[in-house]
């Protein structure tokens, strides 16, 4: 499909979600953080969440909160399924979960990109989708920006100097068609 006369321009924020139609580019920036798209190619709708940790860590019920991995993939899913259009025909992609911090030695439960990265992927299995394409981990920050209109999803990769680099940045720039 081509690009919309009028586009509707949406940035996420850490914990935000935004589910749309075909005139809707949805823009975020990631460290740590993941974020999945989803996108029905026939009906050409889809959304984008970012969130920043694996899990809540609390027992308590509250109303759902996309800072979450598992609550803010379910809110993608509701929205998927107020369309009525079954789950696995939807396409995933999943990007972020960067090591914001290169050269230092953290242990496994600390390292929170890693974390959010096997929570997307974990999440994905459970609902049985499969992710499409996805640019994870590594060092770093990425701008991803998703254009609902054709599923395409555009990453660049900003990576984050070591300590014996000097401090200019190395980019990478990708589309995830």
């Amino acid at each position: 499909m081509r690009k919309p006369s009028h586009v509707v321009e949406i940035f996420l924020n850490p914990g935000e979600f935004y589910f749309a139609g075909p005139d809707t580019r949805i823009r975020t920036i990631l460290g740590s953080c993941v974020s999945i798209t989803m996108w029905h190619p026939k009906l050409v709708v889809g959304g984008m969440c970012h969130y920043m940790l694996p899990e809540r860590g609390a027992t308590q019920k509250m109303a759902p909160d996309g800072k979450y991995a598992d609550e803010a993939f379910n809110l993608l899913i509701v929205e998927a399924q107020k369309i009525g259009a079954p789950l696995h025909e939807f396409r995933l992609k999943m990007f972020g979960g960067g090591n914001m911090f290169p050269g230092r030695d953290v242990p496994i439960a600390q390292r929170v990109g890693e974390r959010n990265i096997e929570a997307g992927h974990s999440l994905m299995r459970h609902h049985a989708m499969r992710c499409d394409a996805s640019d994870v981990g590594g060092f770093g920050h990425r701008s991803v920006l998703f254009d609902i209109w054709s599923g395409h999803v555009w990453v660049r990769q900003f990576n984050a100097s070591l300590p014996e680099q000097c401090n200019s940045c190395e980019t990478k720039s990708s589309c995830m068609a």
